[in-house]
């Protein structure tokens, strides 16, 4: 992880995807395991936006995006990346970011789509979809 300050400007950061403002003030802090997300998908501006939905992997307690597919412990839905984030030249290099993990989230803005069932149920109680 690289601690090192920086200053680095990138595009405004949409979160219209968020249904109010109840939960905004007790995000979690976590890490993200930058290797574990697609370039061309999860950020191709450079940074990775604000709403990804991101799963827990079971072995390093690090985030990668959520998929209902996958058997590393992304499978099961933790929360939304809350605030943009720099991704680094070397997707070896994880970086620090908040995890929104309760209150409202309009699906229709999330911006890598809707979330499906699983991952609906997987948070039910801590975040309503509307």
């Amino acid at each position: 992880m690289n601690l090192q300050q920086s200053v680095r400007t990138f595009g405004m950061d949409d979160q219209s995807w968020l249904g109010s403002e109840h939960g905004t003030q007790a995000t979690e802090s976590c890490t993200l395991d930058t290797s574990t997300f697609t370039p061309a998908t999860h950020y191709p501006a450079g940074y990775f936006k604000s709403g990804i939905p991101l799963g827990r992997i079971t072995a390093t307690g690090k985030m990668g995006p959520y998929d209902n597919a996958a058997a590393d412990g992304r499978q099961t839905l933790e929360g939304f990346l809350f605030a943009a984030v720099g991704a680094p030249a070397d997707n070896t290099i994880d970086v620090g970011a908040a995890l929104f993990v309760h209150g409202k989230v309009r699906s229709s803005r999330l911006p890598l789509g809707a979330v499906d069932a699983a991952g609906q149920a997987d948070v039910a109680g801590r975040i309503r979809f509307i």
